[in-house]
This record gives C-alpha cells, sequence and structure tokens, in this order.
C-alpha cells in the first residue's frame, strides 16, 4: 500500500469514529434513543457489551426469568404500526419473548448496522476545548461525539457479597444477572440458590423442578404476589389491537405506567368483610395490581399492614411446614415498600421433599467453601451455587464507567455521598451528557418502557432544541440539581418508602454504598408534567453555552393527599 493510500485509510478510520451521539446500551432505551436521534438526522452509533441487542434482558436469562409488567403495555408505542404487527403470546412475557420483541424491533428500524456489539465502555471524558467526549472501549477503540447518552439500565450491574472463600468452590458458579447463553443442567444436582428477590423468587421453582436438591439461603424474608400468568386468548389479542390508543393514553397518563387503575376506595372506608373479598379477588387476578386495590396501601401504614397480614396469611397457608412457613413470613418491610415480586409457585416450592430453606437471619453463612456454603450451623455440599443477589442498581452500571466531566471531574467523586441529578437526566459539571432513566427519575417505580420512551422523546427535543439554535452544549445547573435531589427525598419521606431502607431502592445491599432514595416516588404523571414544564419554559434550571443568565428550577411541595389524588385521577398534574 502506498503512502497516499495509507493516509487516506487513516482519515477514513478517523472519520468515521466521530460522530454527533454516541448511545451506551442496546436495550430498550438505546435502540429508541438510536431511532429518535437517526431520525433528527445526526450521526449516531450505539457500544453494546453483549453479542446482539437486548440490554438487560440479553443477560438475565436465568430460569423462569419473566417480565413483571404486562406484556402488551411492556411495548414501545411510538409507532402504531410496530404496536399492532407485534403479538405477544403470554400476560407476563418470559425472557427469550422479550428478547425475540426486540430483535423484531431493530430489524424492522434497520437499527443493527448502527450498533458496535461486543464492545465495553470503559471511560468518557469531556473535552473542553472541543465541546466533545471522548469515549473508549475495552477494545482500545476511540469514539468522539458532541452528545453522550447512556442507556446502561438501572438494573444490569451485578452485585456478588464478598463471602470468605467465594473463589475457593469446586463445583459451578451463575449469577442470575449474567446467565451463560448456554442450557445449564441441573439434571442430579445439589443446587444452592442464595438470594430470594425477584430473580430469586422466579428462578426457585425453575431449578427445583430440575435439580435433584436445592437449598435456598433466604437472608431477608420477602412479600410476593402470584403472577396469574397464562397464555393471551385471540379475543384479548384482537383487543389490544384495536384499542391502541386507549393503550397508549393510559399507561403513559397513569402514575406507574402500568394498564391498571389505582381504586379511588381507602382501606378504612369498607367493611372488614368486603375487605376480605377485595384482597381475595386482587390475589387471584394476580400482579402488580394487587397494590392498586385500595389507594393508600403505599401511605398508610395501618392500612398496610392490613394487606401485609393477608399475605402473609397465604403465604402460612401455601407452605404446609410451619417452620418453613415462620420463617418465609419473617418480612421485616411494608409490602410495595421494597419492589414487589410477582411469582408463579414460588411458596408452593418449599412444599417439594428435594427443597431445603435455610434462614440465615438464624444461620448467617461464614463462608464458602470448595464443597459448598459452610454456615454458622452447617455446611450444605453443593454441585452448582447460584448467586440471585441482585444488583447495584441505578448508580452501579454508571460508575462502572470511568466518566469525567469539566476539568476532570468524576462522576463518582460527584455521587460520593448519593447521586445527584436534575430530573434523572443530567448532572452539573457533565455538558451534553444525558442519562436515560437515571437516578432521581421514576424507573423502577413504573413499567419500564414508558419512562424510557419519555425520557428518550425529551432528550431528543432538548438536542433538537440545541442543534437549531446553535448551542455547543447544554448542561443542568447545580442549583437546580440539588433543588431536585432534595426534592426525590423529600418526596419518598411521603410514601412508606421511608420504612424499608434495608431495600435497594437505598443502594443499602451494597456495602459502603451511600444511602438515598435514588428513584423519584412522585408518579410518572406528575413527573412528566414537571419535565414538560421545564422544557416549555426554555429548559428552565439548565445552561446553554451561548447564555450567561442561569436560572433555577424549584419544585413544588408534594403531600400525601396530592399523591394519592393522583393515583386516582390518572391524570398528570
Amino acid at each position: 500500500m502506498d503512502n497516499e493510500s495509507m493516509m487516506n485509510n487513516i482519515k477514513s478510520d478517523i472519520q468515521s469514529s466521530i460522530f454527533d451521539a454516541i448511545i451506551i446500551g442496546a436495550g430498550f432505551s438505546g435502540l429508541y434513543q438510536l431511532y429518535s436521534l437517526r431520525n433528527l438526522g445526526l450521526s449516531v452509533k450505539v457500544i453494546e457489551a453483549g453479542s446482539d441487542v437486548g440490554g438487560t434482558w440479553f443477560w438475565n436469562r436465568y430460569p423462569g426469568a419473566r417480565c413483571d409488567s404486562e406484556s402488551f403495555t411492556y411495548s414501545y408505542t411510538f409507532s402504531r404500526e410496530l404496536f399492532e404487527e407485534w403479538e405477544w403470546t403470554e400476560r407476563y412475557p418470559g425472557h427469550a419473548e422479550v428478547v425475540k420483541y426486540l430483535n423484531h424491533v431493530a430489524d424492522k428500524f434497520s437499527l443493527k448496522k448502527d450498533i458496535c456489539f461486543d464492545k465495553k465502555v470503559i471511560s468518557a471524558h469531556y473535552n473542553e476545548n472541543n465541546n466533545k467526549w471522548l469515549v473508549k472501549t475495552d477494545s482500545l477503540e476511540e469514539f468522539e461525539c458532541k452528545y453522550l447518552i447512556t442507556a446502561v439500565g438501572c438494573l444490569s450491574s451485578k452485585n456478588i457479597p464478598n463471602f470468605a472463600g467465594s473463589d475457593s468452590f469446586l463445583g459451578e458458579s451463575y449469577h442470575t444477572g449474567d446467565w451463560p447463553h448456554e442450557e445449564v443442567d441441573f439434571t442430579n444436582k445439589r443446587v444452592g440458590q442464595i438470594g430470594t428477590g425477584s430473580t430469586g423468587i422466579q428462578s426457585a421453582p425453575e431449578i427445583a423442578e430440575k435439580s435433584k436438591h436445592l437449598t435456598v439461603f433466604q437472608r431477608s424474608a420477602n412479600f410476593s404476589v402470584p403472577a396469574s400468568n397464562h397464555q393471551l386468548s385471540p379475543e384479548f389479542k384482537k383487543y389490544i389491537k384495536e384499542n391502541y390508543e386507549e393503550i397508549k393514553n393510559t399507561i403513559q397518563s397513569n402514575t406507574n405506567g402500568h394498564f391498571f387503575k389505582f381504586s379511588e376506595q381507602k382501606i378504612f372506608d369498607v367493611s372488614e368483610e368486603e375487605r376480605e373479598k377485595i384482597f381475595e379477588e386482587a390475589w387471584i387476578n394476580g400482579g402488580l395490581g394487587f397494590r392498586a386495590c385500595f389507594n393508600d396501601i403505599a401511605f398508610d401504614k395501618k392500612a398496610n399492614d392490613l394487606a401485609s397480614d393477608f399475605i402473609k396469611r397465604k403465604i402460612r397457608k401455601i407452605v404446609k411446614d410451619p417452620k418453613n412457613a415462620k420463617i418465609l413470613t419473617d418480612i421485616d418491610h411494608a409490602f410495595a415498600s421494597k419492589r414487589p415480586p410477582i411469582d408463579t409457585n414460588y411458596f408452593e416450592t418449599f412444599n417439594k421433599d428435594n427443597v431445603t430453606l435455610v434462614d440465615l437471619k438464624s444461620s448467617p453463612i461464614e463462608s464458602i467453601t470448595p464443597k459448598g456454603v459452610k454456615t454458622k450451623n452447617k455446611e450444605y455440599e453443593l454441585d452448582i451455587l447460584v448467586y440471585a443477589t441482585g444488583f447495584d442498581a441505578m448508580t452501579g452500571p454508571l460508575l462502572n464507567i470511568d466518566i469525567r466531566g469539566r476539568e476532570g471531574l468524576k462522576l463518582k467523586d460527584v455521587w460520593r455521598e448519593g447521586p445527584q441529578t436534575f430530573l434523572g437526566i443530567q448532572v452539573s459539571g457533565f455538558p451534553n451528557l444525558f442519562t436515560i432513566t437515571g437516578p432521581g427519575s421514576p424507573s423502577v417505580l413504573c413499567n419500564m418502557v414508558v419512562p424510557i420512551e419519555q425520557h428518550v422523546e425529551w432528550i431528543n427535543d432538548c438536542i433538537s432544541y440545541v442543534e437549531k439554535n446553535n448551542i455547543d452544549y447544554v448542561e443542568a445547573s447545580k442549583e437546580s440539581m440539588n433543588n431536585w435531589t432534595k426534592h426525590v427525598n423529600d418526596v419518598a419521606n411521603e410514601t412508606l418508602f421511608i420504612h424499608a431502607k434495608k431495600s435497594w431502592y437505598y443502594g443499602a445491599n451494597i456495602p459502603g454504598k451511600p444511602r438515598g432514595f435514588m428513584p423519584y416516588a412522585g408518579g410518572m404523571s406528575r413527573y412528566k408534567a414537571i419535565c414538560n414544564y421545564v422544557a416549555n419554559q426554555n429548559y428552565l434550571g439548565f445552561k446553554f453555552s451561548n447564555s450567561d443568565k442561569e436560572e433555577t428550577f424549584v419544585p413544588s411541595k408534594i403531600s400525601v393527599d396530592i399523591l394519592i389524588k393522583d393515583l386516582m385521577t390518572n391524570k398528570n398534574s
């Protein structure tokens, strides 16, 4: 190759690594953000650590992995054609169906050609000299962009507790959040599962069916309501296709992004007999809608106690062994103050002869040994060890990347005392960096696709505004960020989340992680109205490169009464 050809190739390579926008992650967030920014006429590249689309769903393929939002609501609504042509098979879709759906979306809109797979972003540094982000991957590639959008998911950074001897186990070890793509064979195997959060509750029944013996190590007992999952009937599929507008409007105006509505009744407005009847109907119907059968379950401790007692009575009725029933109902938090799982035969699993329940409160894990798990009272010999120990939620996926803003400011330093954002979208000191469903947004308290679509569309409009006005950067003001962070915590304190400070909502599952309520508990409809107000006021609370003026956004105070009103009306306020 002559020198001229070599130089042309080098120039071509450099040019191909410079984009208007870089998106990190190819799940629900990343795919829609790519589609949207491409429609603005921008050059966009998605960088994805996995070998295909899916995001969190690419990795979370453990036995029993299933969505806890109803399938027809766990769908994009930006395209009516897409919504009506796709046909879900179950009420709550399993992992494989969700991944199939996302591949369909990617193929329909030709998205994969703009995605770099098998590349993990390790750093992103802002250059003030040219107002560009320099993004580096683990394959030593470099990309430059004006806009950097993180679509890394809220539950994508696995948490493995630092047990003594954890590297000594001679059997197979797996984490539910990083499950292998090839099938794990449990046949004639002694399996130990550590953890009884959502992934543990979903996986235990499946593993028990396939293994010789399953030992479940429970640190914290958990509420769970039956999913009552089933195949969708032809009639209901027809209803979905014919009612796009109703479904879209309902989930986007609802406070939690789901299709079900909260009751207008408070628990103590009805007789004990009527209350029991309503609870029973909600239990049979199953799913997350159980918490909506009265509108004060999430706010009134006495009301919540009645709902909690009903579920505990159900557990005791299902679980035949009184000792196991006692362990499973030794719950230290209010119902739905931690993420409320839904299940298929979870409690029934403990009636099986090949299942053992170990209470880690009375006999904590002392170490992982070459043979298995050693607790205070006994060593359990295992062939396979499954960590269903959750995630370093919301902040973990972002802090795993070396993100630096102005003057080398590190995101991990800004968040040393807990995450701070403005609207969960931007952090002061990091121009043109957008976080989809970041801490400080409703995110995990909703049907995730709804806040994802809202965030992507808001970010898209903001970038369009910046481009049309020849602005170099947009950045959250520090004062607005501080005000919003305080507001997020104030709203959480109006709910019963305050009674469950051991939850991952507060970062309590990660040793040394600063405590602070991370999602926004004010409801999706209210949050959307706030975001729209900010945008309509020429992005109040943000500063731009072409303006010396810096205005501050101050959120209004929210009371329990206002939150309950939002639940009942399902309207923007």
